[in-house]
């Protein structure tokens, strides 16, 4: 059964033509009906799916539409074109630590990502030390975060959105946080996931870890397929196209 599945996506955003600095400019050119437009395709005509229990690798370049191919299935955006079905719970690892306050502790950030990712108080709270212990910064739970450094607020990111297992993990170079040994846990604890029935979408530069992790890939290239198959032909075939 696929619980993520792409029918003939495409995503079409409109760009200013001119450089516009301010808000003031942007709203004067609209009034006086000087802005003008060019036409981008994000997505052309993509498709795939994802099993339950299947991890599939979105490999490119910068620009090629990966992100906005996570944004499509994390329900954050919509399609112009085409149909995207998702069945499940998703959990998005698309920016790690983005929705936590500096001025908030850890555990006050803890409690507030909890709850803003649908999990009730006292299930937050019972899954608290397990989240400290897993981001490997339990002495650093009432200190304020702007205190923290930019892998340990990642780190706390990660141990957030993984504390519940999801139908569905999304993950945009969520595991290049930390030193290697960190890594290895995030791996492992994607890997347990997947033997327990969640699907995963991974981007990842790693052509590595895209060969070890994944059993499906999809190469995008200037927002359309260029190649869609076993993981390991796909980033063999990336690399020598790089």
């Amino acid at each position: 059964m696929s619980l993520i599945q792409l029918d003939s996506v495409s995503v079409r955003f409109w760009l200013p033509q001119e450089r516009i600095v301010t808000l003031k400019e942007f709203a004067i050119r609209r009034i006086q009906r000087r802005l003008s437009y060019r036409e981008l395709w994000a997505l052309k005509d993509v498709s795939l799916d994802v099993g339950r229990g299947e991890v599939v690798g979105v490999i490119g370049r910068n620009g090629a539409g990966k992100s906005t191919l996570l944004r499509l299935v994390a329900r954050v955006m919509h399609p112009t074109t085409g149909r995207v079905r998702v069945v499940g719970s998703v959990a998005p690892l698309l920016d790690l630590g983005a929705g936590f306050h500096p001025e908030l502790t850890g555990r006050e950030n803890v409690m507030l990502n909890g709850t803003l990712l649908g999990h009730k108080r006292r299930d937050v709270e019972a899954h608290f030390d397990d989240i400290a212990d897993f981001a490997e910064i339990a002495d650093f739970m009432d200190a304020p975060l702007r205190t923290y450094s930019s892998g340990m607020a990642a780190r706390l990111g990660f141990a957030v959105a993984t504390a519940w297992q999801p139908e569905i993990l999304i993950v945009d170079e969520a595991l290049s946080v930390g030193d290697e040994k960190f890594r290895e846990k995030c791996e492992q604890r994607i890997t347990n996931f997947r033997r327990d029935g969640t699907s995963v979408l991974l981007v990842s530069h790693d052509l590595a870890l895209v060969r070890s992790t994944c059993q499906r890939a999809i190469w995008l290239d200037h927002g359309a397929v260029r190649l869609w198959g076993a993981a390991s032909d796909v980033a063999d075939a990336y690399h020598r196209a790089a």
